[in-house]
């Protein structure tokens, strides 16, 4: 669906609006006035998951593997 959000320069109000036709002149569902900015929207992703990334192996430049113990940085 085609909707869109904006702000009213005038009044400063938010609203949403189906549009369409790019043709369309958009008013503020508040005060009605036509000085109106469309807004960058921002839409959810569902699904995602948020897993922490695996430690990296040991690089075999050194021995014991152990955090903290690389020579090589």
């Amino acid at each position: 669906m085609p909707l869109f959000e904006y702000e009213c320069r005038d009044c400063h109000s938010r609203f949403e609006k189906l549009v369409f036709n790019r043709d369309t002149e958009i008013r503020c569902s508040r005060c009605g006035s036509v000085e109106v900015s469309q807004l960058l929207s921002v839409f959810a992703v569902s699904g995602g998951t948020e897993q922490p990334r695996p430690e990296p192996g040991p690089c075999g430049n050194c021995s014991p593997a152990q955090r903290g113990m690389c020579r090589v940085n």
